[in-house]
């Protein structure tokens, strides 16, 4: 017999952890528009989208678990003439679950509990949730739909379990983090299920930042072939609708795959924004010191506020040169961002004679960098206090790895945009930015970098060059490779063992050092946990 088309709505929308009332009002206004404008029959929504994810102890708290359900009993109240999908958090019997509802014609007429609770990298499902032990298939305009939430669509079997009861087609409910060429690998993954499955695919991802994950859309449907026949754009949210005409999806829209470098940059402009607006902060400011890692960190954070919500504060001290001053000015000019000058000195100064009867040399070495940087610290936290505006560190990966950082120095402030960028990828950044237009001083991009603390200092005076020092660090942080093994790669024996050393004893640093935004497979945060105190050395160290 014959079926008329289902038409499938995806609602990669941007969700608000802990919003309950206002994500509930959300998925209501795009279930309506899906049924009113698109002419939906069914419309899908995110991983614990009522919620917003990932709600952490929030689901410890049993106030927010009856919260949530009165909004789901708003959602039987209020839904009409569509089927609504949503994943929420469910509470049966003493065991919660990481659910997907299907929701229609004032009742729930079926859910699904999540299979396979992530428990590495930056998920702790585990922690909080029950695994659900049964596959689930529900009916709908006379199609048999699959229902799967994230994690359980990335493992062998599981579809076939749902052919089993007779599914057309496969819904995928999702929350999977962005991190640089990690769609690549969602899309293989799942196209190659689909594919083998013989079924289409629904896959709906959130958008959005949530602390130091950005999630980055990219939403996408499947033909039975496991060709993606329709995809979302990333860091954008999007309502759509694709058709299915006896089973068959009919091709719709197909946004551009990841790009290195820009995919990123809008990764780290959706986290600021995110970061800021959600934790309700009056705009920012940083201290823009005519370098590279400032320079990103202002563009950034301009692309992602608007320049009227972003004040840059040059704090010269007697180091600092002429060239930097003139870069830093042209920069905020150029991208039409407030700014202040503060020189240092008089605070230098102070600090060094307060300490002269103890501290004799208070003016020279280590001890006189930090207290230039601790002086700008106070400067700026001075500042945002006053004027309500969240301070962004400007610190970059590679230098957090190896401690090359001050504590309640540039490292004070509430957010660290870059902390998760390292050095190389801070200059290709840059120069895209640059090339959408030219808002970076050239010289800022060709001139050694240094921290200007000190006459003639250049980061190589104390680091390795960042060519060598970069892929040394993605081995040892990211890939957890010993020092045997990134020295059989065709590194220095002596500089591998030297960088491993200075992360080793940098972790207390790191500890301290505010949240970021995470573009790299493992960032310093929930998904890299090392101890502070800790006996262990690498033998080859």
């Amino acid at each position: 017999m014959t079926r008329k088309p289902l038409t499938i709505a995806l609602a990669q929308l941007n969700f608000h952890v802990g919003g309950l009332t206002e994500n509930t009002d959300r998925i209501l206004a795009a279930a309506s528009r899906a049924r009113d404008e698109l002419k939906a029959d069914l419309i899908v929504f995110p991983e614990l989208a009522l919620t917003g994810y990932p709600p952490e102890d929030l689901l410890f708290r049993p106030a927010f678990l009856a919260d949530t359900d009165k909004q789901i009993q708003r959602l039987l109240e209020a839904i009409d003439g569509i089927a609504v999908v949503v994943g929420a958090p469910e509470f049966d019997q003493g065991r919660l679950y990481n659910s997907a509802l299907v929701v229609a014609e004032g009742r729930m007429i079926a859910r699904y509990r999540k299979r396979h609770l992530p428990n590495y990298g930056v998920f702790d499902e585990a922690r909080y949730f029950q695994a659900g032990d049964s596959p689930m298939v529900f009916d709908c305009q006379g199609y048999r739909l699959g229902l799967t939430v994230c994690e359980d669509i990335w493992q062998e079997g599981l579809i076939a379990e749902i052919q089993g009861l007779g599914a057309e087609m496969i819904l995928t409910l999702n929350a999977s983090p962005f991190h640089a060429g990690k769609i690549h690998q969602r899309e293989h993954i799942v196209c190659r299920q689909a594919k083998a499955a013989g079924l289409p695919l629904v896959y709906v991802n959130l958008i959005g930042g949530q602390d130091e994950l950005v999630f980055d859309g990219a939403s996408f449907v499947t033909d039975a072939q496991g060709e993606v026949v329709f995809r979302a754009p990333e860091f954008e949210e999007n309502l759509a609708a694709v058709s299915f005409d006896q089973g068959k999806p009919l091709a719709g829209a197909l946004s551009p795959l990841y790009r290195e470098v820009s995919s990123e940059y809008q990764a780290l402009i959706l986290g600021i924004r995110d970061y800021v607006n959600k934790n309700g902060f009056r705009g920012v400011l940083l201290g823009l010191s005519g370098g590279i890692d400032s320079a990103l960190v202002l563009a950034l954070a301009v692309d992602a506020l608007g320049a009227d919500n972003v004040r840059a504060v040059l704090m010269p001290s007697r180091y600092t040169s002429e060239m930097s001053i003139e870069d830093a000015k042209a920069q905020a000019e150029a991208m039409g961002a407030a700014y202040d000058i503060i020189g240092i000195e008089p605070a230098v100064e102070a600090f060094a004679a307060m300490l002269k009867p103890v501290l004799a040399d208070a003016k020279g070495g280590v001890t006189s960098e930090n207290i230039q940087a601790r002086c700008r610290g106070i400067i700026l936290m001075a500042l945002s206090n006053q004027w309500g505006k969240l301070l962004l560190t400007t610190g970059n990966k590679s230098e957090m790895s190896v401690g090359y950082a001050t504590l309640y120095g540039d490292m004070a402030g509430g957010f660290a945009p870059i902390k998760d960028v390292p050095k190389l990828l801070v200059y290709q950044l840059a120069r895209y930015r640059n090339g959408l237009s030219s808002v970076i001083p050239e010289r800022v991009l060709t001139r050694p970098p240094t921290a200007e603390l000190a006459p003639d200092q250049f980061d190589q005076d104390s680091l390795p060059p960042y060519e060598i020092l970069d892929p040394i660090l993605e081995r040892y942080v990211e890939r957890d490779q010993s020092a045997e093994e990134i020295i059989a790669q065709g590194f220095a024996a002596d500089v591998v063992r030297r960088v491993i050393t200075l992360v080793d004893r940098n972790e207390y640093k790191r500890r301290q050092s505010p949240p970021c935004i995470r573009i790299t497979e493992r960032a310093f945060g929930r998904d890299r946990r090392y101890p502070i105190t800790s006996g262990y050395r690498d033998e080859t160290c």
